[in-house]
């Protein structure tokens, strides 16, 4: 095979240094080298650009270029013209750029280089967010709060609890913001006198949970009292012996207590009797009732006849208190009596398991306050009697809680009691309060729900937990300095007052109280609106209950039978 001779052309010699000379001629180029080729002199360090790029599309104009490929751009080298007549026409057949997927962070096709730079950006975009959100809450915080025609949570609650008249003269207005940093340290009280009779409490009801549920009985023939202070005949007795100077009972004391955590409005008479200070309630106030959902964020229908009104959901909350206060209890006939019997019922009468304890407490060097505290059973362990106080939450549907205690309570009872703190944060807090005015060993919540969301008649015992009172205090932030505190002043500003008839107004819209001064004759011929008895009640639809289930039901109702919640002298 004869080779052919590879002809490498002329190589100009550079005396001065390694690589071409500075300048070449056309002379001595020998037209074997292009005029315009540039050296660019460089280091290992340095980065080279592409000598040969096939991507670059050379119609889009306004692309950054990479000035390292500057050094190898032929294109306005007059030297290959056949190559610039070749890149004029030249297009590519598509342009586009590849689409974009649709799915996964984008951050995942971008190039490596910008990795670093992902969970910065990433964290900037979540504050952004998040701040973005938080405008927007307080934005339509503030439209609710400042819209009088709003369908939200404010405007449900802005009735007040009491109508103010005209002729009230506004005494102090004091707003909750001062309550919570006052303290009194008060010493143990002192156990004047122990009226009524205490049934035993059934310990079987411990074991009832969602599977083994228990239905909420009717107690028709037992009667329920809730006396005001200045009708209590053994507070009228210890007053005219001087006992003290602030008598009470321990539902207004705890509604003093807690009124931090309230929402609704509600209100308390004060009168002035010579040195005397007496805490009363009028007849039918909502003392009496049982609030639901007053803590909560979610709004409650507004409609009065609504099942799931504030007012209808309060009045079944009473019904299911004193229902399901008597059926935990052993009855059997036996029970354990003190000093004296029940001050409110006649005799042969039949009422619901009770005791009242009047205690004393020193505010002052020379000021007492009695109060009378409520205890509600009674059980024996290692031969020593427990007081207990026997209280019961109601589900009315799990739509407005979010949580479902058919299938929460037994596996996640902790999510559903902080539901329930939540919600019913005041309700939680004064019962708290009682117990620990009673001084109480024990205090037993209920958890009590309807058979059908849209049954409010018929009920089931869910389950049953004990707790110490100092210890569930504790647990809901609940401080007893800060509680006596708040009584305490409240007593001192009262006592500063003249002689005559007050009332204190939780406000419906603001969280502050107001003091008036009001008629002697005030609130004593109200009209009471008595609940309508069962019998003559509109009765839920089939759809709560079978045929099954109603047999059931009215077969345990033979005995039993609820009681009204409005006060009897």
């Amino acid at each position: 095979m004869v080779g052919v001779a590879f002809d490498v052309g002329a190589v100009p010699y550079n005396p001065d240094g390694w690589g071409p000379m500075d300048s070449i001629t056309a002379a001595n180029n020998n037209n074997n080298l292009p005029l315009n080729v540039p050296y660019a002199p460089f280091n290992r360090s340095d980065k080279l650009g592409r000598i040969a790029d096939w991507t670059r599309n050379f119609n889009n104009q306004t692309r950054n270029r990479n000035p390292a490929d500057s050094a190898f751009d032929f294109t306005l080298d007059d030297s290959f013209p056949a190559s610039a007549d070749d890149d004029n026409t030249f297009r590519l057949v598509d342009g586009k750029p590849p689409p974009k997927p649709k799915f996964g962070p984008k951050w995942r096709y971008q190039q490596q280089k910008q990795l670093p730079q992902r969970r910065d950006e990433e964290l900037e975009t979540r504050k952004r967010e998040a701040e973005k959100d938080k405008a927007r809450r307080d934005r339509q915080y503030h439209q609710n709060r400042s819209n009088p025609h709003n369908n939200r949570r404010e405007a449900a609650v802005c009735k007040s609890s009491v109508e103010i008249q005209p002729e009230w003269n506004m005494h102090d207005q004091i707003p909750f913001s001062t309550f919570t940093k006052l303290s009194y340290n008060v010493p143990e009280p002192e156990d004047l006198l122990m009226c009524g009779a205490l049934e035993y409490y059934d310990r079987s009801i411990d074991r009832t949970n969602p599977k083994n549920e228990r239905r909420l009985e009717r107690f028709k023939n037992r009667n329920f009292f809730k006396v005001t202070t200045i009708d209590d005949p053994v507070i009228r007795r210890l007053a005219n012996e001087d006992k003290a100077t602030v008598f009470a009972t321990d539902t207004i004391l705890s509604t003093l207590m807690c009124a931090t955590r309230s929402v609704y409005s509600w209100d308390i008479v004060v009168q002035r009797v010579g040195n005397k200070l007496f805490f009363d309630k009028r007849d039918g106030s909502q003392l009496d009732l049982l609030a639901v959902h007053e803590t909560s964020q979610e709004p409650l229908p507004e409609a009065k006849d609504d099942i799931n009104s504030a007012h209808s959901l309060s009045v079944e909350a009473a019904y299911i208190n004193q229902n399901f206060s008597q059926q935990v209890l052993v009855r059997n006939g036996n029970k354990d009596t003190f000093d004296e019997p029940n001050p409110f019922a006649n005799e042969g009468e039949e009422v619901a398991s009770v005791a009242y304890k009047y205690r004393r407490w020193k505010l002052d060097n020379d000021m007492y306050l009695v109060a009378r505290c409520e205890v509600h059973s009674v059980v024996e362990l290692n031969k020593q009697k427990s007081f207990l106080t026997v209280n019961a939450l109601n589900e009315f549907d799990s739509k407005y809680s979010g949580v479902d205690w058919r299938q929460k309570l037994e596996t996640q009872r902790g999510a559903v009691l902080a539901t329930e703190l939540k919600n019913n944060a005041n309700k939680l807090a004064k019962w708290t309060a009682q117990a620990l005015l009673a001084s109480a060993d024990m205090m037993k919540l209920g958890y009590v729900s309807r058979i059908h969301p849209r049954d409010h008649f018929n009920h089931v015992i869910l389950g049953v937990v004990g707790y110490k009172p100092k210890d569930f205090a504790a647990q809901i932030n609940l401080n007893t300095n800060n509680m006596w505190g708040i009584v305490k002043s409240i007593v001192d500003l009262c006592m500063k007052l003249n002689e005559g008839k007050y009332v204190i107004v939780k406000d419906p819209s603001k969280p502050q109280i107001r003091i008036y001064e009001v008629p002697a004759d005030a609130f004593e011929n109200d009209y009471v609106e008595e609940p309508i008895p069962e019998d003559e009640q509109v009765q839920p639809t089939a759809e709560g209950a079978d045929g099954g289930e109603e047999a059931a039901v009215a077969a345990t109702t033979d005995d039993v039978e609820d009681k009204p919640v409005d006060a009897q002298a």
